[in-house]
């Protein structure tokens, strides 16, 4: 692959992250109650005023990650939304219970009004992110403490008590582990960690040692297979929740667990995450029909329950193209560089809206917008900033300082 491909790469993925960010920045901010809104229609209008907290969290960690490290993104208009959104979290998101102002609600009226709270730790999670991402841009030591606190009864509800959440435990339920957990807390433990030094990478190290191994539970099947639940104790679970796999969740758990090989230097660690969460989901989760990432698929063959299996979603891809690229960044080996590629041409080509900006979200299996929205409750201005700013920086290092490492079409052939 010539040099004069990933520049091309490059300055696409540079012009949409741009692109995204003038469409959230021009259309989700609330001047009267801070915040964002993130039901967006297709050209920007907002067709629901409820906010949900996972993604005001996740839109003050971009904001903030953005003007943090891009100086393009260095103004002040991205600052103070950030600020906003901040206060608005931490005025209105925390509700009562048994757990008493640690548990998070789900969705806000505009004001801040808690309107539904899940007996999950995401909304809690997400909390977390934003807060200590914007401590790092505020230095307001008050609020990083409390981002910390935070994560620390996150930590006690997942690994000794979940009463907390509000979770009974029934008498026909089987005890299992979902994936998205360990994923998330180790996604924490390296928000908090990023940049603090020695003592606090020790202080978090525990938790990061127990959210690898919960995540290597769930390889399955001699390691040829990532299922998205298993039981307490990494045993398969019957049924079709157990037999569940989520090709893009797989994908991005890789990502997350090359970063904890950097910081770790664990390369036995880098060869499971790139051959089991990252090739291997790529190639059984591809669509060879039409291309793109189901975003379900039944480990045994049958059909998923999920009535949205075959969709094409935005997210997955997003996480396909950092994963590989990531991957390639570790190993300099070409046919990363190729799956690359491959998942760039189908992204580009069907997910960004050249019209009004952003990117649509929701594509049927044959890869046409069957939901034209830019937001709504679970997509907000998180995954395609995330992974446009993460795929620039990687391919500026590449290009910068390896670009007569880059391979050649030849150089590919000769190691298919």
């Amino acid at each position: 692959m010539s040099v004069q491909r990933l520049e091309q790469f490059r300055e696409r993925i540079r012009q949409e992250l741009d692109r995204t960010v003038d469409f959230w920045v021009k259309h989700s901010h609330d001047p009267e109650h801070g915040g964002f809104f993130t039901c967006l229609s297709r050209d920007g209008r907002v067709y629901d005023e409820l906010k949900y907290v996972w993604l005001q969290g996740r839109q003050v960690w971009m904001y903030c990650r953005l003007y943090r490290t891009v100086p393009r993104f260095h103004t002040e208009e991205i600052l103070e939304a950030a600020k906003a959104g901040g206060a608005f979290l931490r005025k209105h998101a925390r509700v009562g219970g048994s757990s008493g102002l640690w548990k998070c609600a789900f969705c806000l009226t505009r004001d801040g009004r808690a309107v539904k709270i899940q007996r999950t730790i995401f909304s809690e999670c997400f909390y977390v992110l934003g807060l200590d991402e914007l401590s790092r841009v505020t230095g307001d030591r008050d609020m990083q403490v409390e981002a910390e606190q935070m994560m620390e009864k996150v930590v006690h509800w997942v690994q000794e008590d979940p009463s907390g959440l509000g979770r009974p435990q029934l008498p026909g339920d089987t005890p299992s582990s979902s994936m998205a957990v360990p994923m998330m807390l180790l996604c924490l433990v390296q928000q908090l960690s990023e940049g603090r030094g020695p003592p606090t990478a020790l202080k978090y190290q525990r938790v990061g040692q127990w959210c690898v191994q919960q995540i290597l539970m769930h390889l399955q099947r001699g390691g040829m297979a990532v299922l998205e639940n298993v039981s307490v104790d990494g045993a398969e679970l019957q049924g079709c929740q157990g037999r569940l796999q989520n090709p893009g969740h797989a994908l991005e758990a890789g990502w997350f667990l090359l970063q904890y090989t950097s910081q770790w230097g664990l390369q036995d660690l880098q060869d499971t995450a790139i051959r089991s969460f990252i090739e291997g989901p790529f190639h059984s989760g591809w669509d060879p029909d039409h291309g793109g990432l189901f975003y379900f698929r039944d480990v045994d063959g049958h059909c998923p329950t999920q009535l949205e299996w075959s969709m094409k979603l935005w997210w997955p891809h997003c996480e396909a193209l950092v994963a590989f690229l990531m991957a390639y960044a570790h190993t300099r080996r070409p046919e990363l560089l190729e799956c690359f590629s491959q998942v760039y041409d189908y992204t580009f080509k069907h997910f960004p809206d050249a019209q009004s900006g952003e990117w649509f979200g929701y594509l049927t299996q044959e890869g046409k917008v069957v939901l034209d929205f830019k937001g709504g409750p679970f997509k907000g201005f998180f995954h395609v900033p995330r992974c446009l700013l993460m795929c620039e920086n990687m391919l500026d290092q590449i290009l910068g300082r390896d670009q007569d490492q880059v391979p050649d079409q030849d150089q590919v052939k000769s190691q298919n």
